[in-house]
């Protein structure tokens, strides 16, 4: 099925002012009633990729070479589980219009916006809690909350760029949805100045970081995170907890009683980069897929989680020396940072 790496508004080559008849993708098929399973796959490969009922079988797509990929693949996954499918172009006619069509696409997408503003508005009330308690005088427990707090806007903001990617003619109710999530974060950015004033007036360049032996996905990648993000000019001991003695300046990562660990459900990357660098859209996207990796929670159901294991597996496989594994993770991360649109690394 074509696969929508940028999502965004789309808009058919004909807006809603003209008065020339649009062209559909008319996708018409026919399912057999056993096995039941495979009219369930197929009605949710449909509302995937945004297509709408016209008439009990058949759905359509505004035309495009996208749309015409998206229908040949469900098209196939009918023929072979039985039935009948065949894809056609066509303009609309029997009293059917391309106004009408276009309402039930807006109609579609608008149902996902407003569950989303409706979510979006329960976490921003979450989010607003600890600066309230704040000004109170309470201390409030942001530092362990908001990891959490940033999980539940990533899973957001997922949602709102899938429904962007098949919102073809802009529904009313997307500017809404997106910008309670700008809202969250906006509050999660300014909540986070205070710890990044304390980070600054302590900067790190040249410090001992210590972990545990025999590096896998969180080390390594903390590891990394730290390089590039944090001190420049780490020095990295890689220990046996059983016999480590921790020495004064030392700082610690993913291991017992570390200043930087798990905490709650989140890993220790996703600690250091709440910590450090919070307001990291690419950074926010590697920690989720590190996270499904290390925790095997799939809390984020990344598709991305298994490539990422099986390239930390081949760079395990491949160094005994820990160092040897951070060295080669360098270019796995800067890699990958760079794919989810980070900024140029030095």
């Amino acid at each position: 099925m074509a696969k929508r790496n940028r999502p965004h508004s789309k808009s058919t080559s004909q807006p809603r002012d003209n008065q020339a008849s649009a062209r559909w993708l008319l996708l018409i098929h026919q399912i057999p009633p056993k096995p039941d399973y495979l009219r369930v796959k197929v009605g949710r490969r449909l509302q995937g990729v945004g297509a709408v009922a016209i008439k009990n079988t058949v759905y359509a797509l505004p035309a495009g070479p996208e749309s015409y990929e998206d229908f040949q693949w469900i098209m196939r996954e009918i023929v072979e589980g039985g039935g009948d499918a065949f894809v056609s172009e066509s303009l609309l006619g029997d009293g059917l219009t391309d106004e009408a069509v276009r309402a039930r696409f807006d109609a579609a997408r608008n149902e996902e916006y407003r569950e989303i503003l409706a979510d979006a508005k329960a976490l921003l009330k979450a989010v607003r809690l600890p600066a309230a308690k704040g000004r109170r005088g309470t201390k409030a427990k942001s530092g362990t909350r908001r990891p959490a707090l940033e999980h539940e806007l990533a899973k957001l903001r997922r949602r709102y760029e899938s429904a962007s990617a098949i919102d073809f003619f802009g529904a009313s109710e997307q500017a809404a949805a997106g910008a309670a999530i700008a809202e969250i974060h906006d509050h999660l950015r300014r909540h986070s100045a205070e710890v990044g004033e304390r980070q600054a007036s302590r900067p790190l360049n040249g410090a001992t970081w210590v972990t545990r032996r025999d590096a896998h996905v969180d080390r390594v990648a903390s590891a990394w995170l730290i390089r590039r993000f944090i001190d420049r000019r780490p020095t990295f001991r890689f220990v046996d907890p059983n016999r480590y003695a921790h020495r004064d300046g030392e700082l610690r990562f993913d291991m017992f009683e570390a200043e930087y660990t798990h905490v709650g459900d989140a890993c220790s990357f996703e600690t250091l980069v709440s910590q450090f660098v919070p307001d990291d859209a690419a950074l926010r996207e590697i920690a989720e897929i590190v996270h499904d990796v290390d925790c095997k929670d799939a809390k984020f159901r990344r598709e991305e989680a298994p490539g990422l294991a099986r390239m930390i597996a081949g760079i395990v496989a491949l160094s005994a020396e820990d160092e040897d594994r951070v060295e080669r993770g360098m270019t796995l991360f800067d890699s990958l940072y760079a794919a989810f649109g980070g900024r140029r690394l030095k």
